[in-house]
């Protein structure tokens, strides 16, 4: 799926011209490809929503450049913004043009889908352990987010990178062994706090010696040593 961005291009590089910018209600963007640079402004409504939804992640972009030329098509992903930290606003956008003809590598969302898994009916927890799988594939190929079926999984089974399933031309670059999710036995409360004591009292017989058995002289050895020093003198 492709996300429509309009832009405009600018002339003008560094902090100075940037500051202006912003102060007019535009912010700073860059388009890189092709080893070359774009200089753009943009709206910061339409970079926020850009950020904020899926194509801020994996989504396509169709850049429409206006402004000092020409109109432009280019597509391109999101590669980086910077926000203010404490204002909470876009200060600027990076953008990176892609190729419909050359492989990209990206993140893409693991949704997990299905009915309730049997093994949580039957008291289990399901565990999503990875959030997302890297992949290669060209641009035109691109998912939004990948789906697992978790519905049938029992009490200690789960998904691995290599059991998911995805369309042809589309190849997952994370080790094949990774678990993606999984259901667990549910710990209950007793069990958790039993637990956390004992790593508790282990925690505290590292820091005391005294606590892990270590040995310390007594007075009378002290004594001795200091005997069998004046003795050597």
């Amino acid at each position: 799926m492709k996300f429509e961005l309009k832009v405009e291009r600018r002339a003008e590089a560094g902090k100075g011209p940037a500051r202006e910018l912003r102060r007019n209600g535009r912010i700073p963007a860059v388009l890189y490809g092709s080893g070359h640079s774009t200089l753009l402004s943009m709206d910061p409504k339409d970079a926020r929503h850009v950020i904020l939804s899926q194509a801020g992640h994996t989504g396509l972009l169709n850049v429409q450049m206006t402004g000092g030329g020409d109109p432009e098509q280019r597509v391109a992903v999101m590669q980086d913004y910077q926000i203010d930290p404490v204002a909470g606003t876009i200060l600027h956008v990076d953008l990176f043009e892609v190729s419909m003809d050359k492989p990209l590598r990206v993140k893409i969302p693991v949704t997990t889908i299905g009915e309730v898994p049997l093994g949580v009916k039957e008291g289990g927890v399901l565990q999503n352990v990875l959030r997302e799988l890297h992949i290669e594939c060209l641009p035109a190929q691109m998912p939004d987010h990948i789906e697992v079926d978790a519905s049938s999984l029992q009490v200690g089974e789960g998904i691995h990178v290599k059991d998911v399933v995805l369309a042809e031309g589309i190849k997952i670059l994370d080790d094949a062994d990774l678990m993606v999710t999984h259901v667990v036995t549910k710990i209950s409360e007793a069990k958790l706090e039993a637990l956390l004591a004992r790593e508790s009292q282990e925690g505290a017989a590292a820091v005391d010696p005294k606590a892990a058995g270590a040995e310390t002289p007594a007075a009378g050895d002290a004594k001795g040593d200091t005997k069998g020093k004046e003795a050597k003198k």
